[in-house]
C-alpha cells in the first residue's frame, strides 16, 4: 500500500528537531509519496535540500503563495521563473488567491496568479492552486485562461457540491482533501460523499490543519493515515482501496 501526501511543508522550521523521523514515520505507514509546495523565496533552499536528502519521498514544487504576494511580488515571480528554468519540478505551486487575511493585494495576487499559471504551461506542469475565500475570483480566471494544457490540483478544498462540479469541469484538475474532512462540523464529508474517488487525492497541508484527533498540535504526513481512514469510511472502502485510488489519482496529475 502506497499513500501520497499531495501537499505537505515538511521544510517548515516546525519540523527542524525531528524531520527524520517524522518521514521515516511516514514511509513506515506507507506514505512514501510527499509533495512539497514553495512559499516564497524564503522557503526554496530549506525545501530543495529535502528534496536533495529525500529523492524518492520528496518531491518540490516552485511557486511563490497568494498570502507571500507584497509590494515585490515581481522580485519573487523572476526568482520562481529563474528557478523553473534550470531546475525540474513536480508542479508550479502553491499558487491562487487569499482573500482571508488581506484583500487590499487583490489586483497583485490576480497578476501573479494568471503569472504562474502561464509559467506552468510553459514548462508543461501541472499547478496547485491555494483557495480561501476566493472562489469566484479564481474561477474568473481558469474560466478565461483554460485550455487543454491547463490541469493541477484545488488544494485544501473546503467548498459546496457546485464549486466541486466547476472544478471536475475543467476536465484535468484533482481535488485535494486535507484534514478539514474529519472535522466535526465541516460538512465537508457530506460534500465528498457527492464526488466519484477518481477526482480526490489526499494531502495534509502540514505543518497546519491537523484532522481530528490531533486538531491544534502540529499537523505531520503521518497523519495522511487519519485522513484516508475518513475517505475510506465516507466511500465504504478498505484504506488500501483508498491508497491505490488516490495514489493513481495524484501520478495522473504529477506523471510519476
Amino acid at each position: 500500500m502506497i499513500l501520497t501526501d499531495t501537499h505537505t511543508h515538511l521544510y517548515s522550521e516546525q519540523f527542524n528537531d525531528d524531520i527524520d523521523l517524522v518521514i521515516q514515520n511516514c514511509i513506515d505507514k506507507g506514505i512514501e509519496r510527499l509533495f512539497l509546495p514553495n512559499i516564497d523565496a524564503s522557503s526554496i533552499d530549506g525545501m530543495m535540500d529535502l528534496g536533495e536528502k529525500y529523492p524518492k519521498n520528496c518531491f518540490p514544487m516552485m511557486g511563490l503563495h497568494p498570502t507571500s504576494v507584497k509590494e515585490n511580488y515581481k522580485e519573487e515571480l523572476a526568482i520562481i521563473g529563474e528557478w523553473l528554468n534550470k531546475h525540474q519540478f513536480c508542479a508550479v505551486g502553491e499558487i491562487g488567491i487569499d482573500l482571508y487575511w488581506d484583500k487590499s493585494l487583490l489586483k497583485e495576487q490576480q497578476e501573479a496568479f494568471q503569472f504562474q499559471i502561464e509559467l506552468a504551461k510553459q514548462h508543461n506542469l501541472p499547478f496547485v492552486i491555494h483557495c480561501r475565500d476566493s472562489f469566484d475570483e479564481i474561477f474568473e480566471i481558469l474560466d478565461e485562461v483554460n485550455d487543454d494544457k491547463m490541469r493541477g490540483i484545488f488544494h485544501c478544498f473546503t467548498g459546496n457540491i457546485e464549486q466541486a462540479n466547476h472544478i471536475i469541469n475543467y476536465g484535468d484538475f484533482k481535488i485535494g482533501i486535507g484534514g478539514v474532512v474529519t472535522f466535526k462540523n465541516s460538512g465537508l464529508d457530506k460534500t465528498i460523499e457527492q464526488i466519484d474517488l477518481a477526482h480526490l487525492v489526499l494531502e495534509t497541508d502540514s505543518p497546519y490543519l491537523a484532522p481530528t484527533p490531533f486538531r491544534g498540535k502540529r499537523n505531520e504526513s503521518t497523519y495522511l493515515y487519519t485522513i484516508a481512514e475518513k475517505v475510506a469510511d465516507i466511500y465504504s472502502l478498505s484504506i488500501e482501496e483508498i491508497a491505490e485510488i488516490t495514489t493513481g489519482n495524484s501520478k495522473q496529475v504529477f506523471g510519476f
